[in-house]
């Protein structure tokens, strides 16, 4: 399968659309306001200790504190601690951070309070953005990803991805990446570091140290809250997890944009750079692409799927819920049970797809057409597995039970992408209530009335939707014609089918329109 990325940057955000075979499968926005995301790190000051909870609030700058449990302060927060105390006081930095001892490890059962104090600076990192009521999740276990590897200061050990299943292989990364990384760093190594030479690996280690020890000036004169280092771009973290041979088109409307992931590409995936275009013409990128088209037809409450069947998703505070209807496929054929099967095979790929459309993380439970069979349960279960196997978001899906339901955990790192595909409607106003039919001419009249003798207008265009143009003009002696005639002015009907059943709209002999 194909992949494109389709990205789409303006004042206020970038839209990120991945598209595989030309279908809408991830939509990412990245907000161009210092929006706290995912892998940025800060040094905060802890402001309040949660004895009952184990835990502490950290402001990092955001209306919301942060929240850090005890465990998420990581095993070597103590040489952590004892670098960030030391550091504005030392003037040699990599002395002080190589001359740490990692031994000191903190206790599994211990009190946040013991630790921490209500002013003491911390350097935290965002596992997880802030959702709804609650602000970011913290953790004090930096991690800094690349494209190879992930490097993990205060550390010693180096972790190979379990994917990478032969031993030989295994063998030559560990020796390789322990010859050369420096004193008090970890590693885990990912599996598309499989088959890479030494010279790409050193390349990508030095450049991620570099990243961390960039910012140790910043945490020695610190006045905290404050931003130390973010990570990539949701558009590069993308590139660095998907990017491989089945990209085949990159396709950026910024010259910035793109000269940042060209610049990117060339470090992580040399000589497909060449994939990668700048897209100019006048027509905006996302309907050119159609994706503003899937956009719409993918993220309402309603979602259809095959041959009339339809899925409804609805968000709540505490988990999501999808239900799968048979629609009019329910009165297709006579085989209840195959029927049932086949709406729900279909809805699972949909499902699928939807969870990483929309970024959904939690609970989310599926109500899925009652089934009979046991081995067609089992079959929709391996489906399911199947399909999400391509989401990178941790998750877990649990058979179906006796009720029909699907429970599925989603890793949760940021809000779930809601759009609102609806309008309100240009005649009621969102009321549900319009004017009698019967009663629009006298509407018009009564504003071709005020703009004549109040406004003082003789020449207009009036604007309306075909049917109710059809009936201004009906007959020898029209309406339009009597309006002319009453009101002594210049009137231009014209036909709209843009505009709702009984809408209209007043233009000035200029085209400017009247009335807003």
């Amino acid at each position: 399968m194909e992949k494109e990325l389709i990205i789409d940057v303006n004042s206020t955000e970038v839209s990120i659309a991945l598209l595989d075979d030309h279908r809408l499968i991830e939509l990412n926005k990245e907000q161009n306001n210092g929006r706290f995301s995912v892998g940025d790190v800060y040094i905060g000051k802890v402001k309040r200790i949660m004895p009952a909870l184990n835990a502490a609030f950290v402001d990092i700058g955001d209306q919301k504190d942060a929240f850090i449990h005890y465990l998420d302060l990581g095993l070597s927060f103590k040489a952590l601690d004892y670098f960030t105390r030391q550091l504005p006081q030392s003037r040699n930095h990599t002395a002080l951070y190589s001359g740490i001892k990692l031994g000191d490890i903190l206790e599994k059962e211990g009190k946040i309070s013991d630790i921490l104090k209500p002013g003491q600076f911390l350097i935290t990192q965002i596992v997880k953005e802030p959702i709804s009521t609650k602000g970011s999740r913290l953790t004090s276990e930096i991690s800094i990803a690349g494209r190879n590897m992930v490097l993990l200061p205060f550390a010693d050990k180096v972790s190979i991805s379990q994917k990478i299943t032969s031993k030989e292989e295994k063998s030559r990364l560990e020796r390789l990446v322990y010859s050369i990384l420096p004193k008090n760093y970890g590693v885990i190594i990912r599996t598309v570091a499989e088959g890479k030479r030494a010279a790409v690996l050193d390349g990508e280690l030095k450049s991620l140290i570099k990243k961390w020890e960039s910012s140790w000036q910043m945490i020695a004169r610190a006045k905290p809250p404050q931003l130390l280092f973010t990570e990539n771009s949701r558009t590069t973290t993308i590139l660095r997890d998907l990017l491989n041979d089945s990209f085949s088109s990159i396709h950026v409307n910024d010259e910035a944009v793109y000269n940042e992931i060209k610049e990117y590409i060339s470090v992580i995936s040399p000589g497909q750079e060449k994939i990668l275009k700048i897209y100019k013409a006048g027509e905006p990128i996302f309907d050119h692409f159609e994706v503003n088209k899937q956009i719409r037809s993918s993220f309402g409450r309603v979602v259809p799927i095959k041959q009339g069947a339809y899925l409804i998703i609805e968000h709540t505070e505490a988990l999501h819920v999808i239900d799968v209807n048979s629609g009019i496929r329910a009165k297709n054929g006579s085989d209840q049970e195959q029927n049932a099967f086949d709406v729900n095979m279909n809805a699972a790929t949909e499902i699928a797809r939807q969870l990483r459309l929309r970024d959904m993380g939690g609970i989310i439970v599926v109500d899925f057409i009652d089934m009979e069979s046991n081995d067609n349960k089992n079959k929709l279960f391996k489906k399911m597995q199947e399909l999400m196997e391509s989401d990178r978001a941790k998750h877990n899906i649990l058979p179906i039970t006796k009720f029909g339901l699907m429970q599925i955990t989603r890793q949760r790192v940021r809000p779930a992408t809601e759009i609102n595909t609806t309008e309100v409607c240009p005649t009621c106003k969102g009321s549900g209530k319009i004017a009698s039919s019967l009663l629009i001419d006298e509407a018009i009249e009564r504003e071709l009335a005020y703009y004549v003798k109040e406004m003082k207008l003789k020449k207009f265009v009036l604007k309306v939707n075909p049917i109710l143009y059809a009936y201004l003009i009906k007959g020898l002696l029209s309406i339009k014609t009597k309006w002319k005639n009453k009101y002594r002015c210049r009137l231009k009907l014209e036909s709209s089918g843009e505009l709702a059943v009984l809408e209209y709209k007043w233009y000035n002999e200029n085209g400017e329109l009247l009335g807003g």
